[in-house]
């Protein structure tokens, strides 16, 4: 008998979800079942998106969303939840990164790194997490008690990689916010995991895997090689369904032994 994880009935609101890791994101869950929520800044990108989704069967809709400002994280969140029903799974995956020495990292490219990856992935979490708890003790309506929500770290948070510091660090702080929520809110059903993807071949960076310094890296790497956004699906689709229920507070590399 094949074995396989139905997502229907779940509604999951992907961060980030115009470009790269979040789309692939997107199409993931609605192809396991679930009803998604294409959140990003870029809108004419995401509806895009929804058009792919919606011609493959799925079930998307699109909100606009700035990470960096919490008025457009409320209402982001109100807006979803109103048009298609409560957040059963948040894939809190937005992030931003610059690249320089240490000592060349300015104030603003700092707060532009930790305003996006670090404060608006908590208070997104956050948001979301308020409304997951209200219905597992009973003062709001919904079908499904509980929750998933999946962090998007970094490799770059669990090893330190030249020239991208902030980033670095701020991913570490991803990982750590991924236990503090877990330990605060298992009891509620809610689980907490992250991911941490080594290097992913996106949109954004497929460029320079072809270049000389992208051709030493990819040398460096254990296998010699760089992911796809698909290596990540498995992963995905376990950590938002309820067969993921005894995993919470977990810290996931998905990096090809880059860590190790």
């Amino acid at each position: 008998m094949a074995y396989s994880i139905d997502l229907s009935g779940r509604v999951a609101l992907i961060t980030g979800a115009s470009s790269g890791l979040g789309e692939q994101f997107a199409k993931t869950l609605s192809r396991a079942g679930a009803a998604v929520v294409l959140a990003s800044r870029r809108i004419e990108k995401l509806k895009e998106l929804r058009a792919e989704i919606e011609a493959e069967g799925g079930d998307a809709h699109v909100v606009a969303l700035d990470v960096t400002d919490l008025d457009s994280i409320k209402s982001a969140v109100a807006h979803a939840e109103t048009e298609v029903g409560s957040i059963d799974i948040l894939v809190n995956n937005s992030g931003v990164s610059t690249t320089q020495r240490v000592q060349d990292v300015t104030e603003d490219d700092f707060d532009f790194i930790f305003n996006t990856n670090v404060k608006g992935s908590f208070f997104v979490a956050q948001e979301v997490g308020k409304r997951m708890l209200a219905r597992a003790k009973g003062s709001a309506p919904g079908s499904y008690t509980g929750g998933r929500i999946i962090n998007i770290a970094s490799v770059a948070g669990l090893k330190v990689l030249p020239q991208i510091g902030a980033y670095c660090m701020s991913k570490a702080a991803v990982v750590q916010m991924t236990k503090v929520l877990a330990m605060e809110w298992g009891r509620f059903g809610i689980n907490v995991n992250a991911i941490c993807p080594g290097y992913i071949d996106t949109e954004i960076n497929h460029h320079h895997w072809g270049t000389e310094q992208g051709q030493k890296l990819v040398n460096m790497l254990p296998r010699k090689r760089v992911g796809h956004p698909q290596d990540l699906d498995a992963l995905l689709v376990l950590l938002a369904s309820g067969e993921s229920g005894f995993v919470n507070g977990a810290i996931i590399a998905a990096d090809d032994g880059f860590a190790l």
